[in-house]
């Protein structure tokens, strides 16, 4: 018979833990990947480009190999492997071109290279709110704030499902827009019939050490265009050594970098590719155990996946009824960990809040690129901004990592026990909180 854990005081109160002893993090590489990465080293080339025209500006046989299979995996016509996902951000918004004081739209709930790779190129953020259910840019919003300098939109597949493709695709086409795709945490996800990723102009995924698949640091940008692509490339891999035009349209932006992926890291990332579909599948099972052990808590909402998608569950994005609850986010996220539960990620930034955004300070001290004469209006970041991004963020977000939990059902079976464990004591939290004159949330 299973105990009922109502009964046993909170770990955070002196009682034992539901799970008493640390999960071990999840093993990502195998002797597959060892041996890849082995036969590179012996190889002895570790890397094969050379930032020159010729058949080596492309890279070596290994980068070639991954990207003719991500190509094939995504389902697109081009595939380009870059060292980080950050390196494919920055190429991304300089391939399609945009001019210094060109804005470009996109979420606050992303990393910070989201907007910086904008900035890069002398561009302004400007930054939508988000929908309250997916957590995803809002399309809505996004067509608000479109004026005469908007030259794109990045669309961010936040925790690992996509953003609302078909209205962004339609405003985009509406007011002659580029999109972008910045699917570092959805690898795997789909769109109907369609990966995420691949209904953007350019889009691309990380292999960052903690994302899906990963070969340490990494990143694929994907697209159907073979102009784009040929600009990504060239930005990936000294652009200004290698064009031999002109014409300053061929020119512009060919500001070339070292953003090339290593052999080593190549050989990795094929095999690592090979695992995607399984790992997604084991984590689309723990969400679903998850709703299920979770979804009748009161105060409490599970994450919805919008029609049409499939959800990669990067992070199982929750959300508290913190006024229903009695209970300030702080304080169930404390009593949720000191029963064992790892990998909770208590908020999430908000970009437009940072100090850069809101000081307007990048190059230098002088607030460049936004007072630079190029800047036709005056983008403003701060408070109030989001409204539903900042409440979510400061008050009633709650996400779990599921890389955490990619020990099977077992280990989400503990994860539920943990939670209603909790929630079958709110009662003494509650009074908990009253007792150190803590505010209840209204």
């Amino acid at each position: 018979m299973t105990q009922d854990r109502t009964s046993v005081p909170l770990a955070l109160f002196g009682g034992p833990p539901t799970i008493e002893r640390p999960l071990p993090p999840p093993a990502t590489m195998g002797e597959d990947d060892v041996a890849a990465a082995s036969e590179v080293i012996r190889s002895g080339v570790l890397s094969g480009y050379i930032g020159a025209p010729g058949d080596a500006f492309m890279g070596g046989p290994r980068v070639r190999a991954f990207e003719a299979q991500a190509a094939e995996y995504f389902g697109v016509r081009h595939a380009i492997a870059v060292n980080s996902w950050t390196s494919g951000l920055v190429a991304a918004v300089g391939a399609i071109g945009i001019e210094p004081g060109d804005e470009i739209i996109t979420t606050p709930w992303t990393m910070a290279a989201t907007a910086t790779a904008i900035v890069h190129w002398c561009g302004i953020p400007v930054f939508a709110d988000i929908d309250r259910e997916t957590f995803n840019i809002d399309p809505a919003s996004v067509e608000r704030l479109i004026g005469r300098r908007t030259r794109a939109v990045i669309a961010v597949d936040i925790f690992g499902q996509s953003a609302d493709m078909t209205a962004l695709r339609d405003i985009c086409r509406r007011h002659g827009l580029k999109l972008l795709g910045d699917c570092a945490q959805a690898p795997g996800a789909k769109v109907f019939d369609r990966m995420a990723g691949t209904l953007a102009d350019i889009g691309g995924y990380s292999l960052n050490y903690h994302k899906h698949i990963h070969c340490g640091e990494g990143g694929v940008l994907v697209t159907d265009d073979d102009r784009h692509a040929r600009r990504l490339a060239l930005i990936r891999n000294h652009a200004e050594a290698v064009v031999h035009s002109e014409r300053p349209a061929d020119l512009a932006n060919m500001l070339g970098f070292n953003f090339r992926m290593g052999e080593i890291e190549a050989a990795i990332a094929s095999v690592q590719l090979g695992k995607l579909a399984p790992r997604v599948a084991a984590r689309q099972r723990a969400a679903a155990q998850l709703d299920a052990g979770l979804s009748d808590l009161p105060g409490l909402k599970t994450p919805r996946v919008a029609v049409g998608n499939t959800h990669a569950y990067y992070i199982y994005g929750l959300q508290l009824d913190v006024a229903a609850l009695g209970v300030p986010r702080e304080r169930v996220v404390r009593a949720l960990q000191a029963e064992g539960v790892s990998g909770i990620v208590g908020s999430y930034q908000n970009l437009h809040l940072l100090p850069m955004f809101r000081h307007k300070v990048a190059y230098g001290t002088g607030g460049f690129p936004w007072a630079s004469p190029y800047c036709e209006r005056t983008i403003h970041y701060g408070p109030g901004l989001c409204p539903v991004a900042e409440e979510l963020h400061a008050r009633t977000f709650l996400g779990l990592a599921l890389g955490q939990f990619a020990h099977g059902p077992e280990a989400i079976g503990q994860v539920v026990a943990a939670f209603r464990k909790v929630w079958g004591q709110l009662d003494r939290l509650r009074a908990e909180a009253r007792h150190r004159g803590e505010p209840c949330p209204a």
